[in-house]
C-alpha cells in the first residue's frame, strides 16, 4: 500500500491547520540508494577533473565567425554563413585531456561554451557597466531570480574572473573584446532584425505583455532555433565527410542555373550544396587540427601507455576527416565530433543523439567478432562519451544561460523501441549503454527507453536498474503511443508505419520523427534509425497555464507586474461554464498572437542563420537541396503549442467550481481578494522558500483562514476523483483541437506539446496564490501529468488513473514524474515491483513516466551542505542535473514532491 499524505493532513497532525509549518529539519541518518557502482579508473579521473572545472566563456569562435561574415558583406547569404561557420572551426584551438580516448569538445576549454551574438547580442549588453561587465546575473530570465550554487557554476566575480550571468567565468581582460563582438552586431542579429518586423504585427503591445509578465517564457523563434530533434549520421557513416563533399560537387554542377520545378528555390540549390562543402572542409580542418595537436603530444610523451594513445587518437582523426569509419571507435569519434559541431552551429538546446545504440551497432558487432575490441572497452568509452556530454555547456540567450533550463542541455540516447520490421530492436551495445549510465553517473547524455511489449525482461530490468541509481534515468516512453503520436502529427506529410518505427526522444521530451536508412558493412545489411524532422519547438513557447486563470480572474490585469496585459473582458462570470470559456479565449488569443510573432522569428532566423551543418545530415536536405529554413526536411510539422502547470491548473479550476459554483459558499470576488493578499502568508521571495511546506503567515490576515483551509481541501488531481479528472479531460481534449487552429510559418498546423524543462519554478514566482491553495510565488506543479507536492493521497495507481482520462497520443510528451523512498523498492523484488508499476501505466495509455528515487532527508541535507553533495543527481522534468546546480526554487518544489514509500 503506497503511503502518503495531504499537505492538509500533515498540518492538521502538527496541530497547525491554518498555518503552514516549516519543515523539519534532515534526519542524521536517511536511507541511501541501493545501486552503486564506480566508473573506470580513467572516466573517473575525467570525471573529477570536470568537477574541478568551472565554466567558462571561449570568445574563439566568435571571433573568427563575426570576422568572416564581415568580410563577405554582400555576398549571397547561405554562402556568407558557411564560409564564417567554416573559419570559425578551422580556427578553433584543439585541446586533447590526457587520459582521453574520445576527444573534441565545443571549446578548448574542458567546460566552455561561447556567445553568438548573430543569433542574439542585447543580454550581453543589457547591463554593461563602466568597467565593460557586458552581463549580470538578472540578464537571467526575470523569473528565475535565485541562481543554484556550485559546481561548475561561476555564480559571481572573483579574482581576475568576472562571471557572465551568474554561470560562465571569462578572464577580466578579455570582456572588452567580448563586449565589442557584441556591439558589432547591434541592428542586425537575428533578435534585432526580428524585433524590427514584428513592430508591425498588430497586437505588439499585447505580446510585450505576454513575454513580459512571462506567461510566454521567451522568442523560441531565435533563442532556441535549433533542438529537440535527433541527430541523422546515416550519409557521414555510410559515404564520410569527403564521400559528401564529393557528392555536393557533383549535385551542384546538376543543379545550377536550373529552377527544377520548385522556381527561386530551385536557384537556391546551387548556394546550398556550396555551403555544404565549405562547411565540410571546415569540419575537416578542425578534425585534423586536433589529429596534429595529437601527433605533437605523441613526440613529446615518454610514458608508453599514453604515448600509444595519442597515436591511435591521431591516426582515428586523420581517418575520418575524409573516410567512412572502418572501426567502432572510428565511428563513435566521427557520431561525436559531428554531433558536438551541431552544437556549435547555433543555440541548440536538445540535439539528441537518438538512437545510438542501433546506429552504432554494425561496427559494435563487426568488431567484437572479429576480437578487434572488448564489451570493458566498448563500456569505457560510453562512460567518457557521457563525461563529454556533461562537459559541454551552451548559451545564446537569458533563457538559455540559466533560466529554464537549468544548465542542462538535453542530449538524450533512446533505447528500446522496435526495428523496422517491428520486432525489438535491443541490442547488446544498448545493454552497455544502460551499463555506462549505472556506473557513470552524469546528467549527459540522459536516457530514455522507449517501452514496447516486444522488449526483453532482463533488458527492462537492466533500466530498473539504472532507475535504482538515483540519476533519474531511463525516462519511460511509451513507444506504441509515440507511434501513433507521429501518426498523428504528421499525417498530412506522409508519415509511413516505417517511419513511425523509427521514433526517439528529440530533447528532453519530444516525440522526434526520424526514418531508417540500410547501411551494409562487410556484406550485412542493416537498417539504421534517425532523425527527419526539423526543430519541434517554437510554436508557442511555455505558456503558463496557471497565470492565464489569474488573468481571468483579475480582468486581465496583473498585479505583480502592475499592467493590463489583455483587454479587460468585464464579465460578471456567472456560471464555471463562462469562467472556463474565458480562460480558453483568452488562451487562445495568446497563441494567436505569439504565432504570429514567433512566425516572424522564425523566418528572420531561416534567411539569415540557417542550419547548414545539422541539414547536411538530413538524408532529404541533401536529395532536395534545401536547408531546415526551406523546410527540406521530410516532416516540417513540429512546431507547438506547449504549456506549464496544468496540475495546478486544474486542481485551481476544481476549487473554483467547487467552491465558488457548487457549493456557493464563497463570491468570485472574495476568492480573488484572498489571492490579492495571498491568503494572509509571506511571499515566497519574502521567506526565501518556494514549495508550499515553509510558508509563514502574517499577523492580522485570519479572515482567509477558513478559505484557505477550504482551498486546500477542495478535490485534487491524483486521486481518482471524477470531480476534477473530468475538468482535466475537457482541459485536454480542448487544447488538443486549440493547438491545430495556428499554423507555423510552414503552413502546418501547431501540435499541442506538454513537456516543460523547469519552468514551473520561473513562472511560479511571477503568479499570486492560486484557487488550489498554492502561494505566491511558490512553484507550479511539475511535468503535465504530476499531482501537486502532498496532494495525491491515494496512491501511483490512483494517479494512474486520473492522469489516463483522456487520449495521450493526442498531445505530444505528456509528462508524470514519481518520487520513491530508496526503500520502496529494494531487491530484486522491488525491481520487479518497479517495472510492474511502470508497465501498469503504459498499459492504461501513459505516454512517460520518470522516478526520482531519493530520501527527502538527504536533499534537505544537500541544501543545507552543498559541498558535500557536488555528485549528487536528481530527476527535475524531462532531465537530470546536479543538485548543487538548481535554482533554489527548483530544489525546494523537488524536495516537496510527495514521496512514496511503498509501490505495490
Amino acid at each position: 500500500m503506497a503511503v502518503s499524505k495531504t499537505l492538509l493532513e500533515i498540518l492538521e497532525e502538527r496541530g497547525v491547520p491554518l498555518t503552514i509549518a516549516a519543515n523539519k529539519p534532515a534526519e542524521s541518518v536517511y536511507a541511501d540508494r541501493e545501486i552503486k557502482k564506480q566508473p573506470t579508473p580513467r572516466a573517473k579521473q575525467l570525471l573529477d577533473l570536470y568537477y574541478e572545472t568551472l565554466s567558462s566563456v571561449d570568445t574563439e569562435f566568435s571571433y573568427w565567425y563575426t570576422r568572416k561574415w564581415d568580410e563577405l558583406e554582400g555576398d549571397i547569404t547561405t554562402i556568407r554563413r558557411a564560409e564564417a561557420l567554416k573559419s570559425a572551426f578551422s580556427h578553433l584551438t584543439p585541446n586533447i585531456i590526457p587520459g582521453e580516448k574520445l576527444v573534441m569538445q565545443k571549446t578548448s576549454f574542458y567546460r566552455g561554451s561561447f556567445p553568438m551574438p548573430w543569433v542574439a547580442e542585447s543580454f550581453l549588453l543589457d547591463n554593461e557597466g563602466p568597467q565593460g561587465k557586458a552581463i549580470a546575473p538578472s540578464a537571467v530570465s526575470s523569473g528565475d531570480k535565485v541562481m543554484g550554487t556550485g559546481g561548475g557554476n561561476v555564480v559571481g566575480d572573483f579574482g581576475n574572473v568576472i562571471s557572465v550571468a551568474g554561470k560562465f567565468g571569462l578572464r577580466r581582460e578579455e570582456m572588452p573584446g567580448l563586449t565589442k563582438l557584441a556591439r558589432s552586431w547591434l541592428g542586425r542579429s537575428v533578435e534585432d532584425i526580428a524585433h524590427k518586423y514584428e513592430a508591425l504585427i498588430p497586437d505588439y503591445d499585447l505580446k510585450k505583455n505576454l513575454l513580459g509578465t512571462k506567461i510566454s517564457f521567451d522568442d523560441s523563434g531565435y533563442t532556441l532555433v535549433q533542438g529537440r530533434e535527433t541527430m541523422n549520421f546515416y550519409y557521414p557513416l555510410e559515404y564520410g565527410l569527403e564521400g559528401i563533399k564529393q557528392l555536393v560537387i557533383e549535385r551542384k554542377s546538376e543543379v545550377a542555373g536550373l529552377a527544377g520545378g520548385d522556381g527561386v528555390l530551385g536557384i537556391d540549390r546551387l548556394y546550398y550544396y556550396e555551403s555544404v562543402r565549405l562547411v565540410i572542409e571546415g569540419l575537416q580542418a578542425w578534425i585534423l587540427n586536433h589529429a596534429k595537436l595529437a601527433r605533437k603530444l605523441y613526440i613529446r610523451t615518454y610514458e608508453p601507455v599514453q604515448k600509444e594513445e595519442y597515436r591511435e587518437i591521431a591516426e582515428c582523426l586523420e581517418w575520418i576527416a575524409y573516410h567512412k569509419p572502418r572501426t567502432f571507435r572510428e565511428a563513435f569519434q566521427l557520431v561525436h565530433t559531428l554531433h558536438m559541431a551541431a552544437t556549435n552551429e547555433d543555440p541548440s538546446c536538445g540535439i539528441a543523439p537518438g538512437r545510438l545504440g542501433q546506429v552504432l551497432y554494425p561496427w559494435f558487432e563487426q568488431d567484437i567478432a572479429a576480437g578487434r575490441t572488448t564489451e570493458a572497452e566498448v563500456l569505457e568509452l560510453l562512460q567518457l562519451h557521457r563525461i563529454k556530454l556533461t562537459c559541454l555547456d551552451i548559451f545564446a540567450s537569458p533563457n538559455i544561460v540559466g533560466g529554464a533550463n537549468s544548465g542542462n542541455t538535453y542530449n538524450n540516447v533512446a533505447v528500446g523501441g522496435v526495428k523496422k520490421d517491428g520486432s525489438s530492436a535491443v541490442n547488446r551495445l544498448e545493454v552497455l549503454i544502460v551499463e555506462a549510465g549505472i556506473t557513470c553517473n552524469t546528467p549527459q547524455p540522459t536516457l530514455t527507453c522507449l517501452y514496447d511489449e516486444k522488449l526483453p525482461e532482463d533488458f527492462l530490468l537492466k533500466c530498473v536498474e539504472c532507475n535504482k541509481t538515483g540519476v533519474g534515468y531511463p525516462a519511460w516512453v511509451n513507444n506504441r503511443g509515440s507511434m501513433d503520436i507521429l501518426l498523428k502529427q504528421f499525417s498530412a506529410e506522409g508519415m509511413t508505419i516505417d517511419d513511425a518505427r523509427a521514433v526517439a526522444i528529440g530533447g528532453c521530451l519530444a516525440i522526434a520523427p526520424g526514418g531508417f536508412h540500410e547501411i551494409e558493412l562487410n556484406g550485412k545489411k542493416y537498417d539504421i534509425p534517425g532523425g527527419a524532422g526539423l526543430t519541434s519547438l517554437g510554436g508557442v513557447a511555455s505558456l503558463a497555464n496557471p497565470k492565464i486563470l489569474e488573468l481571468v480572474l483579475t480582468n486581465g490585469f496583473d498585479s505583480k507586474a502592475g499592467i493590463q496585459v489583455y483587454e479587460p473582458h468585464n464579465k460578471q462570470l456567472e456560471t464555471f461554464e463562462e469562467l472556463f470559456d474565458q480562460f480558453k479565449a483568452y488562451y487562445e488569443l495568446t497563441c494567436s498572437v505569439i504565432t504570429r510573432f514567433n512566425n516572424i522569428h522564425h523566418d528572420v532566423a531561416r534567411k539569415n542563420n540557417m542550419s547548414i551543418l545539422n541539414s547536411f545530415m538530413k538524408p532529404d536536405c541533401l536529395a532536395k537541396g534545401r536547408h531546415n529554413g526551406q523546410a527540406g526536411y521530410r516532416y516540417n510539422g513540429t512546431m507547438m503549442v506547449v504549456n506549464c502547470g496544468t496540475g495546478t491548473l486544474v486542481n485551481s479550476l476544481a476549487s473554483i467550481k467547487k467552491l465558488i459554483y457548487d457549493d456557493k459558499k464563497y463570491s468570485l470576488r472574495e476568492l480573488t481578494e484572498a489571492l490579492n493578499d495571498n491568503f494572509g502568508f509571506q511571499t515566497a521571495e519574502e521567506i526565501g522558500s518556494f514549495s508550499l511546506t515553509a510558508q509563514r503567515k502574517r499577523t492580522g490576515f485570519e479572515k482567509y483562514d477558513e478559505i484557505y483551509r477550504d482551498c486546500l481541501r477542495a478535490p485534487k488531481y491524483g486521486n481518482d476523483d471524477r470531480y476534477v479528472d473530468s475538468i482535466l479531460a475537457e482541459y485536454e481534449e480542448w487544447l488538443c483541437k486549440a493547438a491545430r487552429k495556428f499554423e507555423s510559418l510552414y503552413g502546418r498546423p501547431l501540435f499541442a506539446g506538454q513537456f516543460i524543462t523547469s519552468h514551473h519554478g520561473p513562472q511560479g514566482i511571477i503568479t499570486m496564490a492560486s484557487a488550489d491553495g498554492r502561494l505566491s510565488g511558490t512553484t507550479y506543479s511539475d511535468a503535465s501529468m504530476s499531482a501537486y507536492p502532498g496532494t495525491d493521497k491515494n496512491g501511483p495507481y490512483a494517479l494512474f488513473t486520473s492522469a489516463t482520462v483522456w487520449d495521450h497520443t493526442e498531445s505530444q510528451s505528456s509528462q508524470l514524474n514519481l518520487k520513491l523512498h530508496p526503500t520502496a523498492i529494494q531487491g530484486e523484488e522491488g525491481s520487479k515491483k518497479l517495472l510492474a508499476l511502470t508497465r501498469s501505466y503504459m498499459r492504461r495509455g501513459g505516454q512517460h513516466i520518470q522516478y526520482n528515487v531519493v530520501d527527502s532527508n538527504l536533499l534537505k541535507d544537500a541544501q543545507k551542505n552543498p559541498e558535500n553533495y557536488r555528485d549528487l543527481l536528481v530527476r527535475v522534468a524531462g532531465f537530470t542535473q546536479y543538485w548543487c546546480e538548481l535554482s533554489k526554487p527548483i530544489q525546494d518544489e523537488v524536495v516537496a514532491r510527495t514521496e512514496y514509500e511503498g509501490v505495490s
